[in-house]
């Protein structure tokens, strides 16, 4: 593996947060600086911690950021299911984000047991 560009967790976590940005043009203006930043910060921390783990050329320290990127996936099904509860947006809004999420879970779920063996 040459880059992390090649990890496909990194590229489906890049893939859901471009959904993700697509998505929060629904919520409404008022939560500019509530929910917005908050679901902008933890969809980008994501791959970002991806990347950064994959860049300290290091397993423990690997494992850790893929841990961080975990942590960032769950606050962001939590900041859009508060949007859901809160009406901001539709169950079929979520569907895609949904299922992308639980895939890139379980991808890290197993890249982390995999690394801490």
């Amino acid at each position: 593996m040459k880059s992390y560009r090649d990890l496909v967790v990194w590229q489906k976590s890049m893939q859901i947060s471009v959904l993700i940005y697509e998505l929060i043009i629904k919520l409404p203006e008022n939560e500019k600086y509530g929910l917005i930043p908050q679901i902008k910060r933890s969809a980008i921390s994501i791959p970002s911690n991806i990347a950064e783990g994959y860049g300290r050329n290091y397993k423990k320290d690997f494992s850790r950021f893929l841990q961080i990127a975990r942590g960032s996936l769950y606050e962001n099904q939590t900041q859009l299911e508060l949007s859901l509860n809160l009406g901001f947006i539709e169950e079929n809004d979520l569907k895609e984000i949904k299922e992308l999420s639980l895939e890139i879970e379980k991808m890290l779920n197993s890249l982390i047991k995999k690394l801490d063996e």
